[in-house]
């Protein structure tokens, strides 16, 4: 008779929560470090992340010190949990700041956030190094993880879960009050759900 086996335990997983709409999101202008509040629709983005998020337990719980990621935090009800991190700050855009890709690819043609130029700004390695590190800290956590931060650091950080080059952030667009969870399947790391 085969000896049964016990089911793997489940791993831990990370709940990448972006925050609800602002003004400059709504109207595609890039949000580094400009700290905006969210508008009438971001809190209602936020509030309706309450219903998701309320019944897990999280082992850490983290948020961008921007106020737009802290009230999505308080809003979906997890603010007493969490901690800032300057690692989950948004990639700073330099002179890019407030500046559609429109706009920045009439000066620039052909531009891209993925492959700059950022004047006065952060690198993209810069960014993934800000995102390895919060990949670290989330998997010594002991358990899920909720990640409360902006568009594209989640996305660099979803590239660098995956082992895809930062660059390939590109591929992963996360909307404003949704949320990504990546896990594992077996000893690989996957994306679990997006955008829900």
């Amino acid at each position: 008779m085969a000896a049964e086996h016990a089911p793997a335990a489940r791993r831990p997983e990370l709940w990448l929560v972006r925050h609800g709409e602002t003004e400059w999101s709504r109207t595609g202008r890039h949000t580094g470090r400009t700290d905006l509040p969210l508008t009438a629709a971001g809190v209602e983005q936020a509030t309706a992340l309450r219903a998701r998020l309320g019944a897990r337990t999280f082992a850490l719980v983290l948020s961008s010190p921007l106020r737009r990621a802290l009230e999505t935090c308080r809003l979906a009800g997890l603010a007493g949990l969490a901690r800032t991190s300057d690692d989950l700050l948004e990639w700073d855009y330099g002179a890019c700041e407030g500046r559609t890709s429109t706009e920045i690819r009439a000066e620039t043609p052909g531009w891209s956030i993925w492959d700059g130029p950022l004047p006065g700004g952060e690198t993209l390695e810069h960014v993934a190094t800000r995102a390895r590190r919060l990949a670290e800290v989330a998997g010594a956590a002991g358990g899920d993880v909720a990640l409360f931060g902006h568009g594209h650091i989640l996305r660099v950080l979803t590239a660098v879960w995956l082992g895809l080059p930062p660059r390939e952030g590109r591929l992963f667009a996360l909307e404003t009050g949704s949320i990504g969870v990546l896990g594992n399947e077996g000893e690989t790391r996957v994306i679990r759900r997006w955008n829900l």
